[in-house]
C-alpha cells in the first residue's frame, strides 16, 4: 500500500466515450434544473401563501420540493461544469460531499414518499380522524425522521466507503461521486461495505415500497366504497399523483441498487442515473400541480392576486 500516493482528486469520465453528446446533455440538463428550481420553488412558495394548503399532505410535499431542490443542486450543477471541462475533475473533499448531499437526500426521499403514502391511507380510509391522527406534532415528528434517517445512512455509508484504500485509482466512471462507481476503485475487501448497503436498500427501498403497496391496497378499496362520484375522481386524483412519482423514484432507484452489481459501467446504468438523479425530481411539481386542483386553484389565486396589485 505504502507505494501508492494518496487520492486527492477524482476524475469523473462518465459518457465520456460519447463526446458527440456532451453539449446536448449540457443544454438538456441545464433546462432541466431551471424547471427543477421554478416548479419546486413555486409549489413551496404556494403552499406557504394560501392557507387552504396548509395540511400534512402538503407539509409533506413542501419538504419534498426542497428536497429535491437540494438534491439536484448537490449534483447538476458540478455536472454541468464536467460536461464543459477538459479535465473533467473534481477534489477528494468536493466528492465526500456531493455523496452525503445525494445519498442523504435519496435516503430520504426513500421514507418520505412512504410517509405521505401513510397520511393518504389515513386521510381515505379514516377521513373523520385525520385530523386527530394525523396532527401537527406528529407529522412534523415524522417529517423530521425521514431527514434524520436518511441523513443517518448517508454520513455511516460515505465514511466506510472514503476510509477504503484506493491504490491511486482515481477515475470514475460515471457522472457524479456514486457511491457504487467509487467502490469500483477500491482495492480492497468491500463486502461489509456490500452487506450495509445491501440492508440500507432493503430497509430504505423494499420495506417503504412495500408499505405503499399494502397502504394502496387499502386506499383502493376505500375509494371503490365512495358513494359520491366528485369525491372518487378528487381521491383518485391525489393518489395518482402520488402514486406516479412513486414508481418513477423507486423504479430507477431499484434498478440503480438492488440490481446484480458488475465492475464496468453500462451507459444503461449512467442513463438511469441521470433519470433517478435529473428528470424525476423535475417531474415530481409537474405530476402534482397538474394532477390536483387544488395546487392549480391556488396557483391561480396567488398570480391573480399578485397581477392586480401590479395594476394598482
Amino acid at each position: 500500500m505504502g507505494n501508492y500516493s494518496a487520492v486527492t482528486e477524482f476524475f469523473l469520465v462518465g459518457l465520456s466515450k460519447y463526446p458527440e453528446f456532451q453539449l446536448f446533455l449540457f443544454v438538456l440538463c441545464l433546462i432541466m434544473y431551471v424547471i427543477i428550481l421554478l416548479g419546486n420553488s413555486l409549489l413551496i412558495i404556494i403552499s406557504i401563501l394560501d392557507s387552504r394548503l396548509h395540511t400534512p399532505m402538503y407539509f409533506f410535499l413542501g419538504n419534498l420540493s426542497f428536497l429535491d431542490i437540494c438534491y439536484t443542486s448537490s449534483s447538476i450543477p458540478p455536472m454541468l461544469i464536467i460536461f464543459r471541462s477538459e479535465t473533467k475533475s473534481i477534489s477528494f473533499i468536493g466528492c465526500v460531499l456531493q455523496m452525503v448531499a445525494s445519498l442523504g437526500l435519496g435516503s430520504t426521499e426513500c421514507v418520505l414518499l412512504a410517509v405521505m403514502a401513510y397520511d393518504r391511507y389515513v386521510a381515505i380510509c379514516n377521513p373523520l380522524r385525520y385530523p386527530i391522527i394525523m396532527n401537527r406534532v406528529l407529522y412534523v415528528h415524522m417529517a423530521a425522521w425521514s431527514w434524520i434517517i436518511g441523513c443517518m445512512n448517508s454520513l455511516v455509508q460515505t465514511a466506510l466507503t472514503m476510509v477504503l484504500p484506493f491504490c491511486g485509482n482515481n477515475v470514475i466512471d460515471h457522472l457524479t461521486c456514486e457511491i457504487l462507481a467509487l467502490l469500483k476503485l477500491v482495492c480492497s475487501d468491500i463486502s461489509m461495505n456490500v452487506l450495509i448497503m445491501t440492508v440500507a436498500s432493503i430497509v430504505l427501498l423494499v420495506i417503504p415500497l412495500l408499505l405503499i403497496f399494502i397502504s394502496y391496497v387499502f386506499i383502493l378499496s376505500s375509494i371503490l366504497r365512495i358513494n359520491s362520484t366528485e369525491g372518487r375522481k378528487k381521491a383518485f386524483s391525489t393518489c395518482s399523483a402520488h402514486l406516479t412519482v412513486v414508481i418513477l423514484f423507486y423504479g430507477s432507484a431499484l434498478f440503480m441498487y438492488m440490481k446484480p452489481k458488475s465492475r464496468d459501467t453500462k451507459a444503461s446504468d449512467e442513463i438511469i442515473g441521470l433519470s433517478y438523479g435529473v428528470v424525476t425530481p423535475m417531474l415530481n411539481p409537474i405530476i402534482y400541480s397538474l394532477r390536483n386542483k387544488e395546487v392549480k386553484g391556488a396557483v391561480k389565486k396567488v398570480l391573480s392576486r399578485y397581477l392586480h396589485l401590479w395594476k394598482i
